[in-house]
């Protein structure tokens, strides 16, 4: 862990370097085409150009005002929600940027939405935006090679936009580097999936249920609570109602087994922490359903624990 933690603080001061020497030396520009729209190269992140919407938004310093409409006095605000995740999104050895932004546009909604800044020879250049929820609560931004995840608190379908947003979502957006842009992933996978295209690392997985084949069925008493995240470095993130967790994971083929874990300490009464864990020791193999559910199964073919 603190191997890891002195990995990123060293990245981001690498980065955060990179960006004053750049800023001192010189300011770059440079022209991409993206589709039908011609993009800015920048030098850094909060600097470069994103395209929300049908509008080319040019950030200075993590900030754009632009006129909602000609001489009007209206502003459009775009703005950047916490800082920038630093991660190689098209596998160049060059280090790239996801960030959220924030869009203003005057009347009663405040859409977010998802970009990516892509370090080229010249600079930055801004991708387009995948759309998060109107007047949300961003949570967090983590990479894992092309694939950039957000967490954040929304609405349910019919809750109204003046009740405050509590039901934890996720968004997954990819960069493709043949579009060179970013693409949006149904939230989910509500409706039917692709099992083939589906990998263990693709998302957050969060435990529906496990059902045994005695019919014996447990739940989350806390939904979205219990949750997978898996890395291509052979580890998984495991969030309970009370610690997280860390450790190695095996997966061969089909075939997969959770290691030993590495644990926060804290003591939680009525937790169902010991029960998942238990049944995380227990799994033998996982597949997916065209449901975009990860299923993983329980030795002796005894039952399943359910993920969404």
């Amino acid at each position: 862990m603190i191997g890891e933690g002195v990995t990123i603080m060293r990245r981001n001061i690498n980065w955060r370097m990179s960006y004053a020497v750049m800023l001192v030396l010189t300011t770059l520009y440079g022209c991409s085409k993206t589709g039908d729209v011609e993009t800015q190269s920048i030098s850094d992140p909060l600097n470069a150009t994103y395209e929300i919407g049908d509008q080319l938004v040019t950030l200075v310093n993590g900030h754009a005002d632009t006129p909602a409409a000609p001489g009007s006095s209206t502003k459009i605000t775009t703005g950047v929600w916490g800082t920038p995740e630093i991660a190689d999104l098209d596998s160049d050895g060059r280090e790239d940027a996801a960030l959220v932004l924030i869009h203003d546009t005057g009347g009663s909604g405040t859409f977010y939405y998802v970009v990516a800044a892509i370090r080229e020879d010249d600079g930055y250049r801004g991708t387009s935006g995948v759309f998060l929820g109107d007047r949300i609560e961003p949570r967090s931004i983590a990479v894992v090679d092309n694939r950039i995840t957000v967490g954040f608190l929304g609405r349910e379908p019919d809750d109204a936009f003046a009740a405050p947003p509590s039901v934890p979502m996720e968004q997954l957006a990819i960069y493709d580097p043949d579009t060179l842009q970013l693409a949006q992933v149904a939230r989910d996978f509500e409706g039917e999936a692709d099992p083939a295209r589906m990998t263990l690392q693709m998302k957050t997985w969060y435990w529906v249920k496990t059902v045994y084949n005695d019919g014996t069925v447990h739940t989350p008493v806390k939904p979205d609570v219990f949750s997978l995240t898996f890395g291509d470095d052979g580890n998984v993130n495991v969030t309970t109602d009370c610690n997280n967790l860390r450790g190695n994971v095996v997966v061969d083929e089909n075939r997969i087994q959770f290691g030993q874990m590495m644990s926060t300490r804290m003591y939680c009464e009525d937790s169902q922490e010991q029960l998942f864990s238990k049944m995380l020791d227990n799994i033998s193999s996982y597949f997916f359903t065209d449901r975009g559910q990860l299923v993983l199964e329980i030795k002796f073919d005894s039952g399943s624990m359910i993920f969404r």
